[in-house]
């Protein structure tokens, strides 16, 4: 089977990926970028981006997307929409996906992490009109109003207090009856008055019609069903990397995160990765185009000096 060929291949399209495609593209390696959702990956959700250099008076997520990939294709960069269905190492790696299969030298990892999600009625279709997963996102957007966050770890309890910066009151929902977060955490938590704790309670669903207007609620010792009323609901109950496909050929942590160094290099030959998916990212678009950048760089001088 005669499989395309590239010097360099991208997995995943969010704004880090694009970056690595752009210097990858701008270095003059024939690269080809993959991507199974949306170009722009999880910032698109975002309404306004106002910590992103550059955009003083901020820019939606999905103008930012569209933007990072209409530079990167500009100079050269090759896109195709479809999903990684394996990868086989070699002299090259085989990358198999539902829309062809290619052969390539390098590979750079930007597959992200997906935040799991509640599943109840109302998450999806208010999504990004109330619903959110990124306090720091998203947060300013409800100065002076009522918001609720779902979780009781690190997670969670780290954006009910960026949120406590803008809110009116941050409700704190967890199905426990303590906080799971860590003890420096949970004093802050606890010594900030805009901060309320509905304990030992879950969502049964969210509920409005254009925007968030409440959560039913159901106590989980009870069995009582409330509601609640709030104009945000922000989804903190963890993430999940995109990693499925690299157990078998990477070093991944206990939680399905991949290893690598500073220069973003894994423990596979001519792998690479950063962004949501590698260990210690702190999840900040900043940060993952950094990093798409020393990627590229780093597949380039592998190459060349690959020859």
């Amino acid at each position: 089977m005669k499989l395309t060929k590239y010097e360099v291949i991208i997995i995943g399209g969010g704004p880090g990926g694009l970056t690595a495609g752009l210097y990858a593209s701008r270095a003059g390696l024939k690269t080809l970028l993959l991507e199974r959702g949306i170009f722009g990956g999880q910032i698109v959700n975002a309404q306004r981006v106002d910590n992103y250099p550059g955009f003083p008076q901020g820019i939606s997520g999905a103008e930012l997307g569209l933007l990072m990939q209409q530079q990167a294709t500009k100079y050269g960069l090759e896109t195709i929409t479809a999903e990684v269905t394996g990868l086989k190492p070699g002299q090259t790696y085989s990358v198999f996906t539902t829309d062809g299969n290619f052969e390539t030298e390098a590979i750079i990892i930007a597959a992200g992490s997906e935040y799991v999600k509640l599943g109840v009625a109302g998450e999806e279709k208010l999504l990004g009109r109330g619903v959110s997963y990124c306090a720091t996102c998203d947060g300013f957007l409800f100065r002076n109003r009522n918001v609720a966050v779902v979780g009781g770890g690190d997670t969670a309890i780290t954006d009910a207090l960026e949120l406590s910066q803008h809110a009116a009151k941050v409700h704190v929902i967890h199905r426990r009856d303590e906080l799971r977060a860590g003890q420096i955490l949970q004093r802050q938590a606890f010594a900030q008055p805009k901060l309320q704790f509905v304990w030992d309670s879950v969502v049964e669903d969210i509920t409005g019609e254009a925007v968030v207007s409440g959560v039913r609620l159901r106590n989980v010792k009870t069995g009582k069903i409330s509601t609640l009323r709030v104009e945000g609901v922000f989804v903190a109950v963890g993430l999940k990397p995109n990693s499925e496909y690299f157990h078998n050929i990477l070093d991944l942590d206990e939680m399905g995160y991949i290893m690598t160094d500073d220069l973003m290099a894994t423990s596979a030959p001519w792998v690479f990765a950063f962004g949501d998916i590698r260990r210690t990212s702190v999840r900040q678009v900043a940060s993952a185009v950094g990093d798409g950048a020393t990627a590229a760089m780093s597949a380039f001088k592998y190459l060349r000096e690959r020859g």
